[in-house]
């Protein structure tokens, strides 16, 4: 990959704008970032050689020299692998807000990443729970199995043999790395040895390098009432183990299952209710379920096929303010399927008792005929 043209690495024309370079810069970076592909010695290179084509082209003289010589134009010109040269403060902090964006409550994302540098896993982590219906709707407490991380004693969260760790080559055991934007000069843990400034010669034979053990607990979580597909609820102290002992926090991101009847959007229900023809011609009571059990619904005489009924407050409780939707109702209207020889009788003579009323397409369409037949005279 280090020689590949620049434009190609970040995968833009040779006459892409500042603005295009940047994002696709920032994509990629995300993509390769060192955090988000641990032990991946590949992608590992590719973020090197990505920040360093951006550092090229991202310098409206490097890019022209670049443009004309190529590579060997820009020797002494203060080339170097990481994060440099004109790879701006915004640039990468963007790229870090990204990956570790602040959450506050239900439906945020993970916090700042909490760990020391020497630690190979985040404190916190994510698992997807599944809900009923009636779990979500109306709060519940629910056992769930997780596995947690904790660190490897045998190397004491190096990941190397007995601990054993050498200098790292990319950051030269500072465990930073310099950021440089005009005149300002700004440090960046290196995200290669995570600040610690060290790298694994040989790794732990019982971790395998990853510098931690996985274990099982079985927790108690509190669901409130009202939670829905997508949310996500923080379960403070019951993410991954730190060396000192202190827990991260495990969030929980639900899916809520469908109901056999009832249809949520948001703290609203709708239910759909079948009405037999008759039934709405002549208008009837009717008993319909609810969520705490069933109300009278009043069909009266004329009752469309559709139409919606509605009840304040007999919906689902909002996660946040506890206030309640609305249930609506809405008529499906049920035609017979057969008839036999004395309800046509009956139904003949009923269409009969309309008179006109009974056939509205005739003075619908009456004009529409002598129109047509206009047309071919």
């Amino acid at each position: 990959m280090s020689e590949m043209d620049y434009y190609e690495v970040l995968e833009v024309s040779r006459d892409c704008t500042g603005a295009e370079l940047k994002k696709a810069y920032r994509k990629l970076a995300l993509k390769y970032h060192p955090d988000r592909n641990p032990d991946d010695k590949e992608a590992e290179e590719k973020f090197k050689i990505i920040n360093e084509a951006y550092q090229v082209l991202s310098d409206d003289e490097k890019r022209a020299i670049y443009d004309r010589y190529g590579k060997e134009g820009l020797q002494g010109q203060g080339m170097g692998g990481g994060f440099g040269g004109n790879a701006s403060m915004d640039d990468i902090m963007d790229i870090f807000n990204s990956m570790f964006g602040g959450m506050g409550g239900m439906g945020g994302g993970f916090g700042r990443s909490r760990r020391d540098p020497s630690q190979k896993y985040a404190m916190d982590f994510e698992i997807e729970l599944p809900l009923k219906f009636n779990e979500a709707v109306f709060g519940c407490e629910k056992k769930i199995d997780i596995t947690y991380k904790t660190y490897c004693r045998d190397c004491d969260g190096t990941g190397a043999k007995e601990g054993k760790l050498s200098t790292c080559d990319y950051c030269g055991g500072q465990g930073q790395i310099m950021m440089r934007q005009g005149f300002m000069t700004f440090t960046q843990e290196c995200p290669k040895c995570h600040g610690v400034g060290k790298k694994i010669e040989e790794k732990c034979p019982s971790c395998q390098g990853k510098g931690y053990e996985t274990k099982e607990e079985t927790v108690t979580i509190k669901i409130p009432a009202g939670v829905d597909s997508g949310n996500r609820l923080r379960a403070q102290g019951y993410g991954n183990e730190a060396k000192d002992g202190r827990r991260g926090d495990l969030y929980l991101t639900f899916f809520v299952e469908e109901d056999e009847h009832f249809v949520r959007n948001g703290s609203d229900i709708y239910i759909e209710v079948p009405v037999f023809f008759t039934q709405a011609i002549l208008g009837e009571t009717i008993s319909i379920p609810t969520l705490k059990g069933e109300l009278d619904l009043e069909l009266k005489p004329g009752t469309k096929d559709r139409e919606q009924f509605v009840f304040e407050g007999e919906g689902i409780p909002d996660v946040h303010s506890g206030r309640k939707g609305r249930l609506i109702a809405q008529v499906k209207m049920i035609l017979p399927k057969k008839i036999n020889d004395e309800q046509r009788d009956l139904l003949e003579k009923l269409q009969e008792s309309y008179g006109v009323e009974s056939r509205p397409h005739k003075s619908t369409f009456e004009s529409a005929f002598e129109r047509i037949k206009g047309w071919f005279k």
